[in-house]
């Protein structure tokens, strides 16, 4: 028998594994109703940036900016990363002054890095017009490896 083992990840491996996955999950609350929804990411110095369309989501997340927002690697039953963040989700204008044009612009500029067509010709999604970062300021992670094989009870009183 082997016996799985668990155990926390350091700040580093969560933003690691942030960085080299571009879907996660968005998860948000509104009037004690949680919902959570696939979304495409970018992750750079403790910012998580994406986009979505108009809707409830955005209309919920402006009452309640406050959100989690997860990502996972899994191989296997017990082989297997997983990243919570925690952080408030700000919406980004370019028109709304100088600072949020600059981080519209990082944002796109980002985006790109990960599908060179986000925001121009031949965009696949050209209806997710909406750009949004979230500040991360709390992230958990934890990690489960399959552990090595466990010697029976006959196998120790043989010995």
């Amino acid at each position: 028998m082997t016996v799985p083992t668990f155990r926390e990840l350091s700040p580093e491996e969560c933003e690691a594994l942030l960085a080299v996955n571009h879907v996660g999950r968005l998860a948000f609350t509104f009037k004690d109703r949680p919902d959570i929804e696939p979304i495409h990411y970018v992750f750079d110095n403790g910012w998580i940036f994406g986009r979505t369309t108009q809707g409830t989501k955005l209309t919920t997340i402006g009452h309640h900016p406050y959100v989690a927002f997860e990502v996972d690697e899994v191989r296997g039953t017990f082989d297997w990363r997983s990243v919570v963040a925690l952080g408030t989700v700000y919406l980004l204008d370019p028109e709304f002054g100088t600072a949020n044009a600059a981080e519209y612009a990082r944002a796109v500029e980002l985006m790109r890095r990960f599908m060179p067509e986000t925001l121009a010709a031949g965009d696949p999604v050209p209806f997710r017009t909406v750009m949004f970062g979230i500040h991360v300021d709390e992230l958990r992670g934890r990690e489960a490896t399959p552990g090595r094989r466990r010697r029976t009870q006959r196998e120790r009183a043989a010995k």
